[in-house]
């Protein structure tokens, strides 16, 4: 279909986008890669759609009627066509509001010379006739001639060969609505969930849309209001100055509904409809304002913006949905807000999210003491106390800058200028700011510019930040740090203390601007660390290390993985053969110093399960267990078989795996093998990560000191 036909379909009401659909998010950039590409004929993707007389609920004010019959929906490629339909027809398409276009692609300009791509810069583009803002050729309102004329205006006369390319790449230009944009079709016999599954694999690679956002399509296939409902609470949220994403509300459904920060395709089930619609009723109408009138009470946080992860609120979240936000004591907040401030100083949601939120909602799920455990992790990753030298070189953007904020609000600190509170305040000229103590001008001047990286660093490091309302920071200007400073002790004699700003006159001199900010960072982690010790006290816990945390450190001495007892991935069959190679590892542990067989895990790590060697054996884990225990003693007898190891089954993201815990024994064990019809017996021990046969002439030795 041509790209001006779909526009028109779009207009007329025969093309529309379902209400599960995204907002519009794409990029400047992705806009100006999608047009750079059009006007070279690379290709540019397809159109997923679905010709149906049965669509979900659809995008904008257009309600579906049965006598309109069958209608057609994009499935995939609508912010392909929004940006064409934006930059081609300059209106927002009728499925969209104006406040879903996140990032307005419009404005784009071209020179019709080089046909570069850009977005407007007055001060190139103003005074040269040939960047022309690309709506303007779509829409005719210029033509190539015009160009040719104000260039002329100018005194550039061009020759033939400089016209004929200016008026070709008008051409070039204007054919892309003309150009034909591939169509693939869902056949009309599909039924909703079919459709929502194709679209779901269409985009199940992750690079265009998130777990989540896929999990909110199904979803919204089995309860088409779900967007709506979610996007109203956020949106009233957001005025409260707490924005979320939509991911974040699927993230708490997950959490609450299965104990989990991963596997989205739990949600995918029209079967949650009921267990949703109950989670999401208490979110609404109580949970998630209690969570964030919590942290604005009690944690000093005044808006999102403030949040380094605000992933750290799911297991709050969970928690209080679980224990019910009129049961939690004073003690149980004061723990929730330790636990909140060191997630994120310690950044505990940066990376690896999904897994995080497994093991953080399994401790939710079954711990008496859930924020004492998980505050344990944390510190079993990275020591809780600042050190002051996490200060040095640290910008605005970490996490440590809103713990000091939290901390100045927690004392009732005051802005330096008016000796105004600086929790949150009425009105835009009281919003909060943070300007420099010794003024960038002066640092500047002596150095501490762009040519000196190390400087630059720490004239902007956060230790010579004030907090200030904005009216102050306007008011303030770039007076010395000795006079402002002594000007703010006169009117608010606590002000400076309450910054945690040195009060030795002597370090506000320029000359000791360096000697400053080492004083105030070993102020500031004194009496961060100080505040958070003195939240509440935490009891030390044992945490068992998880199997997610064995994996993922990796085969060695003491662990080994086995993708299975029979199965051959590679060669996709069953193979007995690959019992040897079990047997091999467990006697290679027993005749070492014991060690952990995992199988259901291959060498990088990755979870494939034990379902292939089930299926072989026409069983369960307990015709597993028995099959490996028959192996063991028919080859290493009953008394091994019975007492020198462990068998158990772990499930990790729906798939179960089988943890073999090998005692160190007491008499070496020889493995019996049939090589070419000729039995012979082998003998392994650990070497690094692998199991290794030890040579003949070696084992003598070897049982000798191992064994007496």
């Amino acid at each position: 279909m041509k790209i001006n036909q779909i526009l028109d379909k779009i207009d007329e009401n025969q093309l529309f986008v379902p209400d599960f659909q995204r907002e519009y998010v794409w990029k400047k950039e992705n806009a100006k890669d999608l047009i750079f590409s059009l006007i070279r004929d690379y290709p540019t993707g397809t159109m997923l759609t679905w010709e149906t007389n049965n669509p979900p609920k659809l995008k904008g004010n257009w309600v579906y009627d049965e006598r309109q019959g069958a209608v057609k929906i994009i499935l995939d490629g609508q912010q392909r066509i929004t940006t064409l339909y934006l930059l081609i027809k300059n209106n927002i398409p009728p499925y969209y509001k104006k406040h879903e276009i996140l990032n307005d692609p419009r404005g784009l300009y071209i020179n019709i010379d080089t046909l570069e791509l850009m977005y407007h810069k007055p001060s190139i583009m103003d005074i040269n006739p040939y960047w022309i803002n690309i709506t303007n050729i779509f829409q005719k309102k210029l033509r190539e001639r015009d160009v040719i004329n104000q260039l002329r205006d100018q005194g550039i006369n061009l020759d033939r060969k400089q016209e004929d390319r200016v008026y070709d790449n008008f051409r070039a230009v204007e054919s892309i609505p003309e150009k034909e944009f591939l169509e693939q079709s869902i056949p009309i016999k599909a039924s909703l969930k079919e459709a929502i599954d194709i679209f779901y694999m269409v985009n199940s690679s992750g690079v265009n849309l998130t777990d989540a956002e896929l999990a909110l399509a199904q979803i919204s296939g089995y309860w088409p209001e779900a967007r709506d409902l979610f996007k109203e609470k956020l949106e009233s949220l957001r005025e409260n100055g707490f924005d979320f994403k939509l991911d974040f509300v699927v993230y708490c459904l997950l959490g609450i509904l299965y104990n989990i920060g991963s596997d989205m395709s739990k949600l995918h089930s029209s079967n949650n409809r009921p267990k949703l619609q109950e989670a999401w009723k208490k979110l609404d109408e109580i949970i998630l304002d209690y969570v964030v009138n919590l942290l604005r009470s009690q944690a000093y946080v005044d808006h999102s913006k403030e949040i380094n992860s605000v992933y750290a609120l799911i297991p709050i979240v969970v928690y209080v949905y679980r224990k019910g936000n009129h049961t939690l004591t004073q003690q149980d907040i004061k723990k929730i807000i330790k636990w909140f401030y060191y997630s994120q100083i310690r950044q505990r949601y940066v990376g690896q999210l999904p897994q995080k939120l497994d093991k953080d909602l399994g401790i939710i799920s079954k711990s008496n003491n859930p924020f004492d455990e998980m505050l344990n992790g944390i510190k079993l990753e990275r020591p809780l106390e600042i050190q002051a030298d996490e200060f040095e070189g640290v910008g605005i953007s970490n996490a440590l800058f809103s713990m000091m904020r939290w901390y100045f609000k927690s004392k009732n600190a005051v802005c330096l200028t008016t000796g105004v509170g600086i929790r949150q305040n009425m009105g835009k000229k009281y919003t909060l700011e943070w300007d420099h103590i010794f003024p960038y001008s002066a640092l500047k001047a002596r150095g501490y510019n762009l040519n000196n990286r190390h400087k630059y660093a720490l004239a902007q490091e956060i230790t010579n930040r004030a907090i200030l309302t904005k009216i102050a920071n306007r008011r303030k200007s770039a007076q010395d740090a000795k006079n402002y400073l002594k000007g703010v002790q006169e009117l608010y004699p606590l002000a400076l203390k309450l910054q945690c700003i040195p009060e030795d006159e002597s370090l506000w001199e320029l000359d000791r601007f360096e000697d400053f900010i080492v004083a105030r960072r070993n102020l500031l982690a004194k009496e961060l660390n100080s505040f958070l010790n003195n939240i509440t006290k935490t009891e030390e816990t044992t945490m068992a290390v998880s199997i997610e945390d064995i994996i993922n450190r990796g085969e060695s001495n003491e662990l080994e993985f086995k993708s299975s007892v029979r199965w051959n991935y590679r060669d996709e069959k069953v193979d007995k053969g690959l019992e040897t190679v079990i047997l091999k590892s467990i006697s290679a542990f027993a005749n070492g110093e014991g060690g952990t067989l995992l199988i259901g895990v291959d060498d990088e790590g990755e979870v494939l399960g034990l379902e292939r060697d089930y299926e072989s054996l026409q069983g369960n884990k307990d015709e597993f267990e028995l099959h490996i225990r028959n192996l063991i003693n028919q080859n290493f007898g009953k008394s091994f078989a019975t007492s020198g190891l462990k068998i158990k089954f772990i499930n990790i993201s729906d798939k179960e795996i089988c943890q073999i815990d090998i005692a160190k024994h007491n008499k070496p064990l020889f493995l019996e093998v049939n090589k070419n019809g000729q039995k012979t017996y082998k003998f392994y021990v650990r070497s690094g990560n692998t199991s290794q046969e030890m040579g003949i002439q070696d084992v003598s030795e070897y049982i000798r000191t191992r064994f007496t």
